[in-house]
């Protein structure tokens, strides 16, 4: 084999080498996404994100407000209930507890007068306030919102004569 030959074989070896590393570069490059592509993505989503979140965070606070306050009616008629059977509303000591466990001196107890065997919390965790006799009626019923304190940001009060406020 002369020295043509032998350097025409290295360089059709070379070229085939080069061709399979540009292959696998090529189809490396092409099966994926750039970091750009990405990063963009990412953009996209965190602006959409930014946009749709706030949105989405209020109507929750909203529908948790609502729900107290279909809790509290629901719970003003067993109320309602209780009066019918034993002539008087539970005192303050006695609680919404009166509702579901008979009082020791309400002989004419028919409940339970609440469906689920229990004094549901409000939608935020924290027991419902009771109070008998109320400031603008016979009770008073309420939830302390999410703060858990009185006087928050968001209460949802009801008395007997006044409806919802």
């Amino acid at each position: 084999m002369g020295s043509d030959s032998m350097t025409q074989a290295v360089f059709t070896n070379l070229s085939q080498i080069r061709r399979v590393r540009l292959a696998r570069r090529g189809a490396r490059s092409s099966s994926g996404f750039t970091l750009i592509e990405m990063l963009v993505v990412l953009g996209i989503i965190g602006l959409i994100v930014g946009l749709v979140g706030p949105r989405v965070l209020s109507y929750l606070s909203d529908a948790k407000v609502k729900t107290a306050q279909i809790q509290i009616e629901n719970i003003a008629s067993s109320l309602d209930l209780f009066y019918l059977d034993t002539g008087r509303y539970p005192s303050t000591e006695e609680g919404l507890g009166a509702l579901v466990q008979r009082p020791h001196d309400a002989s004419a107890w028919n409940g339970p007068y609440l469906k689920s065997n229990s004094v549901p919390k409000d939608p935020w965790g924290h027991p419902y306030i009771y109070r008998s006799p109320g400031q603008n009626g016979p009770y008073d019923i309420g939830s302390v919102g999410p703060e858990g304190h009185e006087g928050g940001r968001v209460t949802v009060t009801r008395s007997r004569d006044a409806g919802a406020r």
